[in-house]
């Protein structure tokens, strides 16, 4: 069942994406060349939170993360996440500045450890066009 992120989280991700970090824009390069085809978007809202990275086919969220979380502060955050299904990853800044290679190595893993679909689910338009066709 899709859930509809709360009012005015839409926006807000927009401006997040227009005002990326420079840690986010290194990650979100990466992602785009060297795992296109698990199709990861940036700053995706998720219930009342938005996250920086998912990817829904692997059910992945990648969270970059600076001075201003910890743990027990993004524990709750992280549990509703994984009640969805999906798998959080949380990578510090400095680390995606410093060690993208090594950044790298831990995605690579994590997405060879799950399997992408081996069918994705049609568009709208194909589901018709398969039933139609004989």
């Amino acid at each position: 069942m899709k859930r509809t992120p709360p009012d005015g989280s839409t926006g807000q991700a927009r401006r997040l994406r227009s005002e990326m970090t420079d840690a986010e824009r290194k990650i979100w390069t990466l992602l785009r060349t060297a795992f296109p085809d698990w199709r990861f978007r940036r700053q995706v809202p998720i219930r009342q939170y938005i996250t920086d990275f998912a990817s829904h086919r692997a059910r992945l969220m990648i969270e970059i993360d600076g001075g201003q979380h910890n743990a027990e502060i993004d524990a709750p955050r992280t549990t509703i996440i994984e009640n969805d299904g999906y798998r959080v990853i949380r990578f510090w800044n400095n680390d995606v500045l410093a060690n993208i290679d090594g950044v790298a190595i831990v995605l690579t893993k994590a997405l060879t450890d799950t399997s992408p679909p081996p069918n994705p689910p049609p568009s709208r338009g194909r589901a018709l066009e398969d039933r139609l066709l004989p």
